[in-house]
């Protein structure tokens, strides 16, 4: 039977909510406050913030927060006057972000679904989607591009983040002693390079596999989108064994132009 990512992964995210990951941890009321003000502090990667200049006027905006639950971002822009919905695959993580909108009095949009289908929306339904690390969970990356291309509006936004794939070539038990021991490649998949019994472990601890996607994919994949690249950062995450070494989290700024046109592949 083939395994289904999408179930297993939603059951793992629902666990990460029970575990108080920081990515389930619902935004604070003086966060709140401060984006109602204007001090508006999104983070898509684990310590960086989106710039202020990648934001377009929030004010009644239409924005998608694309595999995004957990409280965080979806209330943090409705504060700063956007019209959000969030859709995630976890219904626990939506849950966080119903909890924020009923604590701060907000209207707040939870759609559950896997990221890579967005059939729930007509095409070009949104000025802005925000997409926070998030898609190293499903196993091909670019239906998320296409997608998210078909549900923008001309002129609207792709502010998305993701994980460095070169994280997923070493060996993870030697990462956790300080090492450096390649033993994979690219792309990764954990369905396919786990043991039968690594991943039934993995699946009775509810932990979410993950799969380690080119930069061709995840920065080619929007540019075949017919998106056009304006921004890129990077971060790391504290106290990783590789982040001594080099950025392993990057977050892009795309822009869907406003003449219908896509460019030619490869």
């Amino acid at each position: 039977m083939a395994f289904d990512v999408r179930k297993h992964n939603a059951s793992a995210w629902d666990a990460e909510v029970e575990r108080g990951n920081p990515w389930t941890v619902p935004v604070s009321h003086e966060s709140m406050e401060a984006a109602r003000r204007g001090d508006l502090k999104i983070f898509l990667t684990p310590t960086r913030p989106v710039p202020a200049p990648w934001f377009p006027p929030l004010e009644g905006a239409d924005v998608l927060c694309l595999a995004s639950g957990g409280g965080q971002q979806g209330p943090l822009l409705a504060a700063a006057g956007a019209r959000v919905t969030v859709f995630d695959n976890s219904p626990r993580q939506l849950a966080r972000d119903r909890e924020v909108a009923g604590r701060e009095s907000l209207e707040l949009a939870t759609v559950e679904g896997d990221m890579r289908d967005l059939s729930a929306f007509d095409d070009e339904s949104f000025d802005l989607v925000i997409h926070p690390v998030s898609n190293s969970f499903v196993p091909n990356v670019r239906p998320v591009w296409t997608e998210a291309w078909r549900v923008l509006r001309p002129l609207g936004q792709l502010l998305a983040a993701f994980s460095n794939g070169v994280v997923y070539i070493f060996e993870e038990s030697a990462l956790d002693r300080g090492e450096l021991n390649v033993t994979r490649s690219l792309p990764y998949s954990d369905v396919e390079a786990l043991t039968p019994g690594e991943l039934d472990a993995l699946v009775r601890e509810r932990r979410a596999v993950e799969f380690g996607h080119t930069l061709e994919d995840q920065i080619g994949g929007q540019l075949d989108a017919g998106f056009v690249l304006l921004g890129l950062y990077e971060d790391s995450e504290p106290g990783e064994t590789l982040a001594r070494h080099m950025p392993t989290y990057m977050a892009t700024r795309a822009l869907k132009p406003g003449e219908a046109y896509r460019p030619t592949a490869g």
